[in-house]
């Protein structure tokens, strides 16, 4: 896996492109130079560890022969 993460020279927003070819942007919060356009990066921390163990979960079930219906993970820092 790679990814690579460029400032974007206005405020505080970052654009990080994947190596699977998607971008995701990235913004602070108004008190430290952003303007609160997307997500700021410890969230996307957050949003990573929580989608990597729902994704985890739900393949693992899957491959048991679980009828999964749903899967929601909530998490706080």
């Amino acid at each position: 896996m790679e990814c690579t993460v460029r400032w974007t020279g206005d405020g505080m927003t970052f654009l990080a492109e994947t190596g699977s070819n998607h971008v995701v942007a990235m913004d602070g919060a108004a008190d430290g130079g952003g303007r609160n356009l997307a997500p700021r990066p410890m969230e996307m921390v957050l949003v990573g560890t929580g989608g990597c163990t729902a994704y985890d979960v739900v393949v693992i079930l899957k491959k048991s022969g679980q009828n999964v219906t749903g899967c929601e993970v909530k998490l706080s820092s």
